[in-house]
C-alpha cells in the first residue's frame, strides 16, 4: 500500500508539473516566438527539426531525420559572396577553411580516387614530414617499400566497400601516434581516402573530468 501511495504521488507531482509546463508553452513561449520569428524564418527552423528529430510525434510532410552521408531534402539557403566555398551545412571563405585545417591538432591528407595525393594540412606540430612534391603523385610512393602492400590493401578494400576504416597506432619517440584511413563516400560514390595522425600520448593521460578553464 505505501509503494502504491508513493507512486500515486509521483504521479500527480508529474501531471502538476507537466500542465504547468504546456501552460507555459501555450501562454508565453509560443505566443513571444509568433511575435518574434517572421513568416520567412519558418522554413529554416522546419528544416532544423527535421534534421535533429521529433520528441512526441512526427508532423505529416516532415522530410524525417537525415542519414549521416545523405540529403534529406535541400540545404537551407545561404548567402555567399566573393570567395566563400558553400557546403550544405555552411560556409567559409578560403583563408578561414585552410586555417582551421591547419590549426587543428592532426594532420590530413588527402588521396582521390585515382589514389594520387591531392592535399595535405600543414599543422605547426606535423608528426610525419610532407613536402609539397607529393602532390600529384601516387600514395603508394609516398609510404616506405615496406609500407606499399599495406596501403595498396586498404585502398582496394576502400574501394570494393569491402571496409571504410583501417588504423594503427606506433611509438614515435615520446609520441603515440594513432594513424587512421577513412573512405570517402557520397550517394555511394568512392571519392578517395582521408588519412588522419594525430598523437594521443596526452590525450591517454587525461583522467577524471575538468568542467573549468584554467
Amino acid at each position: 500500500m505505501k509503494f502504491k501511495r508513493e507512486m500515486l504521488e509521483t504521479a500527480a507531482g508529474l501531471s502538476d508539473m507537466l500542465g504547468m509546463h504546456f501552460n507555459k508553452e501555450n501562454t508565453v513561449l509560443f505566443p513571444m516566438a509568433l511575435q518574434a520569428i517572421e513568416g520567412s524564418e519558418w522554413d529554416g527552423i522546419s528544416e532544423g527539426f527535421d534534421d535533429i528529430g521529433y520528441g512526441v510525434f512526427t508532423p505529416v510532410g516532415a522530410r524525417g531525420p537525415k542519414r549521416p552521408g545523405g540529403k534529406a531534402g535541400k540545404p537551407a539557403a545561404l548567402e555567399v559572396s566573393g570567395d566563400r566555398i558553400v557546403f550544405e551545412t555552411g560556409s567559409f571563405t578560403r583563408e578561414e577553411l585552410e586555417t582551421m585545417l591547419d590549426t587543428v591538432p592532426f594532420d590530413m591528407t588527402f588521396v582521390d580516387a585515382g589514389e594520387q595525393v591531392r592535399y595535405f594540412s600543414n599543422s605547426k606540430e606535423r608528426i610525419f614530414p610532407r613536402t609539397k612534391a607529393i602532390i600529384g603523385r601516387k600514395v603508394q610512393n609516398c609510404h616506405p617499400q615496406k609500407s606499399f602492400a599495406v596501403v595498396q590493401r586498404i585502398l582496394d578494400d576502400f574501394k570494393s566497400g569491402k571496409r571504410d576504416v583501417a588504423e594503427f597506432w606506433l611509438n614515435v619517440g615520446e609520441k603515440l601516434v594513432h594513424i587512421r584511413y577513412f573512405a570517402l563516400r557520397r550517394n555511394g560514390k568512392f571519392l578517395g581516402t582521408v588519412e588522419v595522425s594525430q598523437d594521443i600520448a596526452p590525450v591517454r593521460k587525461l583522467k577524471g573530468e575538468k568542467r573549468l578553464l584554467d
